[in-house]
């Protein structure tokens, strides 16, 4: 990569950085995972801390410190780090990252770190499972639910029991 040098002990070793907010973990964040690590001989993923994800979008429901448990215990990554900005200018420059792997519903976000030497990947996340799909997903049902509880409610104890009783 033009201007990068790499330190001796990494000499011919691709580092791949990707991130994301990881909330509510699903099939296509494990896939995006497993694109980084098929391109990397060190896989490094940054989780999203609350603060930073709540910047650009509705707070997460599962806790950082419980999303970046959730990483760790993946076989894919070799570090998992803690994401403190969507600015990868300074993590690039530390860890002397090769390429940058994110979700294509960030395409044309990163290619600021094309000037640092860094390919860029927009995974195609498609149609189908986002957390913002299971969120609503969830939303809905617990919706739906609690209206038909609502109108199933009885408008007495008495009658409820009689219900019961068959009478």
């Amino acid at each position: 990569m033009p201007g990068k040098t790499k330190n001796k002990m990494f000499k011919d070793k691709t580092i791949v950085y990707t991130s994301g907010a990881f909330d509510m973990f699903h099939y296509n964040h494990l896939r995006m995972i497993n694109y980084a690590r098929s391109l990397a001989d060190i896989l490094i993923v940054g989780v999203s801390t609350d603060e930073l994800v709540s910047s650009y979008k509705t707070t997460p429901i599962i806790p950082f410190n419980e999303r970046l448990q959730i990483i760790e215990a993946l076989k894919t990554p070799d570090i998992v780090i803690p994401q403190h900005t969507l600015d990868h200018s300074e993590i690039v420059k530390k860890l002397n990252i090769d390429a940058f792997v994110v979700g294509d519903d960030w395409f044309g976000k990163y290619d600021y770190l094309k000037d640092l030497g860094v390919q860029v990947f927009y995974f195609p996340y498609g149609t189908g499972v986002s957390s913002s799909s299971l969120r609503k997903t969830i939303h809905d049902s617990y919706a739906a639910n609690l209206k038909y509880q609502c109108n199933a409610k009885p408008t007495s104890v008495k009658a409820d029991q009689d219900q019961q009783e068959g009478k």
